[in-house]
């Protein structure tokens, strides 16, 4: 039962890497970047939501959809100051950009409103718990992965089944080839950096609203280990976001579990490690990739 309890944790943490990774993804697959401000656009989401529940006194889900709105223009700033103009330019520089506009993000953020930590309240979700065949399950963690799923299903539905999905899938296929077919190929980026931004915008209320405690670094950790679920399930895949955040958040606690709580943020890395030099693909591998 233990072993059930704990998979039932790490799917609930793996639901909030997964969010997060399919960020990440999305942008590879469209432009080739890894957008490594995006764990601070995760921050920025979970700073929305705080604001919103503390002081416009909102419950969870229209704060949770204020922090997506918030993150989805947030990102489309990022990408048409940052990025945009680097389109053309070499990876390398792309990439120093992206760390730039990280560590800018971050320090802006203390710079105006400091480095101190914030709580969320912690009856902004039921904090009652159901026993389920003698497993206990918090009702948050069961609504959390709810929310999760039901936003990846969303995703999923945008993406193949809308005129912005299919431009989406085109430009991520040949960007030149979907220009020539009248797709405004810049658009499309920017809708691309908007869902993904929207997406690490929710999973900051939902890590908020779970771990309580949020402070402006807080998203370099999860940030790295969502691009480290990215690349487990096949980076530029969006499916295989959802599988690799799932994955790391079950191996996390089983970790935990097994009295190596010190190592659930290096077995992340080791996992990294191991893929790189094993399965550097991902597991969703090249010959089953869909790009976004």
């Amino acid at each position: 039962m233990e072993i059930i309890q704990q998979l039932v944790n790490g799917i609930s943490l793996g639901s909030i890497y997964a969010l997060i990774a399919l960020g990440y993804t999305m942008v590879y697959g469209i432009v080739k970047l890894i957008n490594f401000a995006h764990g601070d656009v995760f921050m920025v989401g979970s700073f929305v939501g705080f604001y919103s529940i503390t002081f416009l006194h909102l419950s969870f889900f229209p704060a949770l959809i204020l922090s997506m709105v918030a993150c989805a223009l947030f990102g489309v700033l990022i990408e048409r100051i940052a990025y945009k103009p680097l389109r053309n330019a070499t990876r390398i520089a792309a990439l120093i950009t992206a760390i730039g506009v990280s560590l800018f993000i971050e320090n802006g953020m203390i710079f105006f409103r400091g480095a101190q930590l914030e709580a969320y309240p912690n009856d902004i979700l039921p904090t009652n718990k159901i026993d389920v065949l003698g497993v206990t399950v918090e009702s948050k963690s069961l609504l959390i992965l709810c929310v999760s799923v039901a936003l990846m299903i969303i995703l999923q539905f945008v993406v193949h089944k809308t005129k912005i999905g299919k431009a989406m899938r085109a430009v991520s296929h040949d960007a030149e080839a979907a220009k020539l077919m009248g797709i405004n190929v810049d658009n499309t980026i920017s809708a691309t950096f908007a869902i993904g931004s929207s997406l690490a915008g929710a999973a900051g209320v939902i890590f908020g609203t779970y771990y309580y405690k949020i402070e402006p670094l807080m998203g370099v950790i999860p940030g790295l280990k969502a691009f480290v679920a990215a690349v487990l399930g096949g980076i530029g895949i969006i499916p295989g976001a959802m599988v690799g955040g799932l994955l790391l958040g079950v191996i996390e606690s089983l970790v935990s579990a097994a009295g190596g709580s010190l190592w659930r943020d290096g077995v992340a890395f080791i996992v990294l490690i191991l893929i790189l030099i094993f399965m550097p693909q991902g597991i969703f591998g090249k010959n089953k990739r869909e790009k976004v």
